[in-house]
Parts: C-alpha cells; sequence; structure tokens
C-alpha cells in the first residue's frame, strides 16, 4: 500500500459562530467546538484513508480562550501518525475576531479514527509519509500519546 503525505491530509474548517452557537455569556457552546473538532478529524482521517472512519477516542480537552459569537472559528486537522487499522489526527482549533482579525488559541484536541471496510470491519491504513522536522516530531508525539491511551485502556 503506497503511502500519503501529511499534506494529502491537511482538513481546514471555518464558521462564523452565531447566537444559537452560544451559551448565556456569548460564548460558543463546548459541544459544539467537540462536534466541529470531530467533524474536522472525521474529514482529514478519510482524506488519507480514502475510507469510512469512525471515532475511536479523543483526548482531553483545554478550552483555553474563548471563542466569543461574532468571532470565526477556524479548525485546523491533519494526520499525524498512521498506525495498523487506525490514524492519529491532530486538531487545533483558533478563534478570529471579524473587526480585528486577531487570531488566538482556543485548543488543541487529538482523536483517534479507525478505518472500515464495506462491511464495516477494520482495514489496513495507508502508511504516513512525513517529510518536514515539524511533521517528525508530530509523528513522534503520535506514538508516545498512542502507548499511553492503550496503557490506560489496559487498566480499565
Amino acid at each position: 500500500m503506497a503511502g500519503r503525505p501529511v499534506s494529502a491530509s491537511h482538513t481546514e474548517m471555518t464558521e462564523l459562530v452565531l447566537p444559537q452557537d452560544s451559551n448565556l455569556l456569548g460564548n460558543i457552546l463546548g459541544g459544539r467546538v467537540m462536534h466541529m473538532i470531530d467533524i474536522a478529524g472525521a474529514i482529514a482521517a478519510h482524506r488519507h484513508c480514502l475510507r469510512t472512519m469512525v471515532t475511536a477516542s479523543v483526548d482531553h480537552l483545554d478550552f483555553l480562550n474563548p471563542v466569543r459569537v461574532g468571532d470565526v472559528i477556524v479548525l485546523e486537522a491533519q494526520v499525524n501518525r498512521a498506525f495498523h487499522t487506525s490514524v492519529e489526527v491532530g486538531v487545533e482549533v483558533f478563534s478570529e475576531d471579524s473587526v480585528a482579525g486577531v487570531r488566538k488559541h482556543t485548543t488543541t484536541a487529538f482523536l483517534t479514527f479507525v478505518a472500515l471496510d464495506d462491511a464495516g470491519s477494520p482495514v489496513s491504513v495507508p502508511p504516513l509519509l512525513v517529510k518536514t522536522s515539524r511533521e517528525r516530531l508530530r509523528f513522534r508525539e503520535a506514538g508516545e500519546r498512542r502507548n499511553l491511551r492503550l496503557k490506560a485502556r489496559r487498566r480499565i
């Protein structure tokens, strides 16, 4: 199976935050952000594997800065590492003040997606071709996170 570069999975989503997306303080609902993270991650995973992908896990989320009504929310996603039947996708979320144009990092999430065949069974994924030092760092860190996830799963 031929490998695919990180750039093949790169995904960027943007959306204007409207009142129906917000809580009483005028900030986007955390669940809405999580939903958007899952979609951006799934698109990136699909672009890498060209298969149906299902979410297997999401690492914890910390909301560092609010995203307010009227801001543009920006999500950037890419595959960090491919394993046997799964990939880890990193999603970075930013708020962009639509008047000042100032962009703030709001959260980073790491999701694991599993590739499925037409019968719904896990299937092998293409290897990831890493080229830059940043891609190599993300690749290495994804392996470390996977080891921690597997250790935690064994304790359950």
